[in-house]
């Protein structure tokens, strides 16, 4: 493979809220994009920034050393990769796939070894960040896959990532995002029924968030979130509740898989999903906080 001051040439399939600023940081550190995504309006986006649009996913991996996928969920990478789209057909030998959406490790386990036989390597490796770190490329990077896959695509992903995580075997990046996000989601959760709670009882909200804020009660949503997008009915994260609840049942999946009983993490998904199902999909991941404060 090239090296990027060479230009390698990077396949980029999904130009959403993520992708879109993904592929202009890699246009930024000298790499050349070809883009594709459904939406007409993401493609006249993409190729503003300087980027080549493609008229088809097939056409956006033909060529490129390595291609980057970062669409809904595993089930759609797996259909563009080796479905109707046509992706591994247009393929160049020794060609490395990043699969950066949300999937399941299980699902990108059986990918590997789709894929395997027909010369191709695969990298898993989500981020964590949300939009604002995306556009900063400083996203955090969870890659799992075999090392040697990964010392190729490495400055690849730096151009897009102040950390990157190595986690192991293929399928482990994407364990850890679903793991990361239960976490996540359970510790907004309790964030938010504390605030509830202490305000029913009389307390002001501003002074709950501040007391947990320097005690140890202090976990990332009362940091960055309840402020900035909670208390003052902004619910503008960037982030939706949609893809939240399909992280934390993906961890759920996993401990199944595993034969783990996991109350909590079973409670949290269960809890994720009845807030998905009121509220929508798209709605902000902080407007769980409505579904909370009315239930």
């Amino acid at each position: 493979m090239n090296t990027k001051n060479e230009l390698t040439v990077v396949g980029f399939i999904g130009l959403g809220r993520m992708g879109l600023p993904m592929v202009e940081n890699l246009l930024k550190s000298g790499f050349s994009v070809q883009g594709f995504d459904q939406s007409e309006a993401a493609r006249a986006e993409v190729a503003a920034a300087g980027a080549t649009a493609c008229s088809s996913a097939k056409e956006a991996a033909r060529g490129a050393d390595v291609v980057i996928t970062m669409l809904p969920n595993g089930s759609i990478v797996r259909d563009v990769l080796l479905g109707e789209a046509g992706v591994a057909d247009a393929l160049s030998p020794g060609a490395i796939i990043v699969d950066m959406s949300s999937s399941a490790p299980t699902d990108t386990t059986y990918l590997s070894e789709q894929l395997q036989p027909r010369g191709f390597r695969l990298v898993d490796a989500p981020v964590s960040g949300g939009r604002k770190r995306a556009v900063d490329g400083t996203l955090t990077i969870m890659a799992g896959g075999e090392p040697t896959v990964i010392d190729a695509i490495q400055p690849v992903l730096e151009a897009m990532s102040a950390k990157i995580f190595r986690t192991g075997k293929i399928g482990s990046g994407h364990a850890m995002k679903a793991i990361n996000n239960y976490v996540s989601g359970a510790g907004m959760v309790a964030a938010m029924e504390g605030v509830i709670l202490g305000e029913t009882f009389g307390l002001a909200p501003e002074v709950i968030v501040d007391v947990l804020n320097v005690s140890t009660g202090r976990n990332n949503t009362t940091e960055v979130k309840m402020k900035q997008f909670v208390l003052n009915r902004d619910f503008g994260s960037g982030f939706a509740l949609g893809l939240m609840a399909k992280d934390i049942g993906i961890a759920n999946d996993l401990a199944e898989a595993l034969n783990l009983q996991m109350g909590s993490l079973a409670e949290t998904s269960v809890r994720w999903k009845a807030a998905q199902d009121r509220l929508g999909p798209d709605a902000d991941h902080t407007e769980i906080y409505r579904f909370l404060a009315d239930s």
